[in-house]
């Protein structure tokens, strides 16, 4: 590494703590509470959006930054003495694609501040650690990094064979002991270990039933995935690394995104290998794979001219396949997972329909956000159809919403063209080459 790795905006004494853990890997360091200061927590306050979503006490962001000097003042002398309490979670549900829903913790605002100021003191420290296998929730770091760091290795030729891993819940089966002795490993700091303490156990009202479970972290709080990082760090990127690859015949690549993990192989006996011992190895840290959507399977060139048949998979919401370039190799490529895009032109189609009496140029905006905002991630080279299919159906919705508008008159085709040379939605482009360099 040519150099220490943190966030765009940190305090001088955390690029100092950064320089030193990447110094010496295995010093405990110490006096790292004293960061958690006035700074840290304005900063933190920066970092939150201005529109998130409340928590128990139904404070919002621009509410609690009519006073912030006096808030944040307050705040850090409650640190400073001892006297911050962390106050419950509030815990939502948000629909996932096969009709279940995904637990969402929502702390306050200013539990938010200070998870936020305790996650820059532990990333100066655990960014010099992390591995390059690990792309979520890291500085300059992505989706996209994951995705091309398996697909460079498939196009490398190598790769045979296909990990596809899920963990159960992970999040919510965090052994919670085993976490606090891991950072305890590189943290020596009582008083910050303590704050993390404050925001790990803490109680959950769901809806009007309030609970305080032992074990995991609140998905969608601002710790939690540094903390899921740490980890997964231990219990697999430092084990692929340190046990199994120096034990195996052939090459492997792990590509980790915060919880979602993909292993590729050269040789069908160290897969096998590999995935059985997985399974042990989630066990001793309280994790389970999901029996149905954790697999092994090979991923290699087509024999057939089409293709038809062969291996594909999901990873971070794309599907990777084969597909034969215009020279006739056969080269991964990527294309939007048909459940995601299928969700996308859904929830836009819904939107049209419960704001469709709103101005056409407020709906124009909201539509372009939406829109631009799904291609910005999946625009990478080689999923143009996906996106124009998007586009086009979302244009087909905001157009049959606005002809109900009225009664009286209807909008036609022709004048809906009007409309868009007007207000156009974005057009499918490559915004990311996952095969060379980003787009412009």
């Amino acid at each position: 590494m040519n150099g220490v790795t943190t966030s765009i905006e940190v305090s001088p004494g955390l690029l100092m703590v950064a320089e030193r853990a990447q110094r010496d890997p295995n010093e405990r360091i110490r006096g790292l509470c004293r960061f958690v200061d006035v700074a840290a927590l304005a900063r933190s306050h920066g970092r939150l959006r201005k529109d998130a979503a409340v928590g128990v006490d139904g404070v919002t962001v621009e509410q609690y930054g009519q006073h912030l000097g006096d808030n944040l003042a307050t705040l850090h002398a409650k640190l400073k003495a001892g006297q911050y309490r962390h106050q419950p979670i509030r815990r939502v549900h948000i629909p996932k694609d096969n009709g279940k829903t995904r637990p969402i913790g929502v702390s306050t605002v200013e539990d938010k501040i200070v998870q936020g100021a305790v996650r820059e003191v532990l990333e100066a420290v655990y960014e010099q650690d992390f591995l390059p296998c690990s792309h979520g929730f890291r500085p300059k770091r992505r989706a996209h990094d994951a995705i091309k760091a398996l697909t460079s290795s498939v196009d490398a030729g190598w790769v045979r064979f296909i990990l596809e891993a899920d963990i159960v819940s992970f999040f919510d089966r965090i052994s919670r002991p085993k976490l606090m002795a891991m950072l305890r490993e590189r943290i020596a700091d009582e008083s910050l270990m303590r704050l993390v303490g404050k925001c790990l156990h803490v109680g959950v009202l769901d809806g009007v039933e309030y609970s305080k479970p032992d074990e995991g972290t609140a998905q969608g709080s601002v710790l939690s995935p540094m903390l899921g990082n740490v980890y997964l760090h231990n219990v697999l990127d430092l084990w692929i690394e340190r046990e199994v690859k120096p034990r195996l015949r052939g090459r492997c690549v792990l590509a980790r995104y915060a919880d979602d993990l993909t292993i590729a192989f050269e040789r069908q006996d160290d897969a096998v290998r590999v995935m059985d011992a997985l399974h042990k190895r989630m066990e001793k840290y309280g994790l389970t794979l999901h029996p149905e959507k954790t697999r092994l399977f090979a991923f290699s060139p087509p024999s057939g001219d089409e293709g038809k048949g062969s291996a594909t998979f999901d990873f971070l919401g794309f599907t990777l396949y084969w597909r034969r370039t215009r020279s006739g190799k056969w080269r991964v490529r990527c294309k939007t997972r048909r459940a995601r895009l299928g969700r996308a032109i859904k929830s836009a189609t819904d939107w049209c329909r419960r704001h469709r009496h709103l101005p056409v140029k407020e709906q124009h905006a909201a539509l372009v956000r939406r829109v631009q905002g799904h291609i910005n991630y999946f625009g990478v080279s080689g999923n143009m159809k996906a996106l124009g299919l998007l586009v086009e159906k979302v244009k087909k919705a905001w157009h049959k919403w606005l002809n109900r508008r009225s009664q009286r008159s209807r909008l036609t085709w022709e004048r809906f063209a009007e409309v868009l040379r007007r207000y156009p939605l974005p057009s499918p482009r490559v915004v990311v080459d996952i095969w060379g360099k980003r787009g412009t």
